[in-house]
């Protein structure tokens, strides 16, 4: 499976720009980007541009916190979504406006596009939807249990979007991604568990056909099998 087209949902993250490098790379030709800053997604398609001479790049600007009316966008060969945002955790255990802020931005905000993108038209044509996921998803911590429910939430509603596919050219793929160097991660993070997204990005082209659900890096697997079977003492203190 080649990408000729991509459909970018949080363009403009450290990600996300990995992935629409390898993809034009790789001979993608056609992208649109939607971010919620449109300055830095209009520098990011001139110099898409700029290094790949011929690809047709458009943009849009879209905030996930304020819900809005959404069409079912044209046939892309790669939906990619990698929107999202780990908030103040601090800030979201007594600040209600904060921790709607990170359950919106993470997942309700993402149902419509989601909608929209796996209609029954588009499931019987090949294509892809990517989705990124975390293993924040897996356990609840006390560091970051807003974030983690909204990536949990993401991920069954995404688990359904699987299955109804299942027997359809369309393949859901749910990444459950664990640190990657941004700037998200930075501080909140260890350095040696942060995974450089340009290696996310040349992983998860080597194999585009793969639907389902998978841990990336792939060490996250065993990882979050031990945590999730920390007894409640050792995981209150994650």
């Amino acid at each position: 499976m080649t990408f000729s087209s991509a459909w970018i949902l949080g363009s403009t993250s450290a990600t996300a720009q990995a992935i629409i490098t390898e993809l034009a790379r790789q001979g993608c030709r056609r992208f649109h980007l939607i971010a919620r800053n449109q300055q830095r997604n209009e520098h990011l398609a001139q110099t898409l541009r700029s290094d790949h001479p011929g690809v047709d790049v458009t943009t849009d600007s879209v905030d996930l916190a304020t819900p809005k009316p959404i069409e079912s966008p044209e046939p892309f060969d790669l939906y990619l979504i990698t929107a999202g945002v780990m908030g103040d955790a601090e800030q979201a255990r007594v600040n209600s406006d904060q921790a709607q802020w990170i359950t919106q931005v993470n997942f309700t905000g993402l149902i419509p596009w989601l909608t929209a993108i796996v209609s029954e038209e588009r499931i019987q044509q090949p294509g892809a939807l990517w989705v990124f996921s975390s293993v924040a998803a897996d356990r609840g911590r006390p560091s970051n249990y807003h974030y983690g429910a909204a990536k949990a939430g993401l991920t069954r509603f995404c688990e359904g979007l699987l299955l109804r596919c299942q027997g359809h050219p369309f393949a859901v793929r749910i990444l459950k991604a664990g640190f990657i160097t941004s700037p998200m991660t930075e501080g909140k993070a260890p350095p040696l568990l942060c995974t450089a997204p340009e290696t996310i990005a040349k992983d998860l082209l080597r194999h585009p056909q793969r639907r389902g659900i998978e841990y990336i890096p792939w060490w996250w697997d065993p990882v979050m099998k031990l945590v999730r079977r920390l007894p409640a003492s050792l995981a209150s203190k994650l």
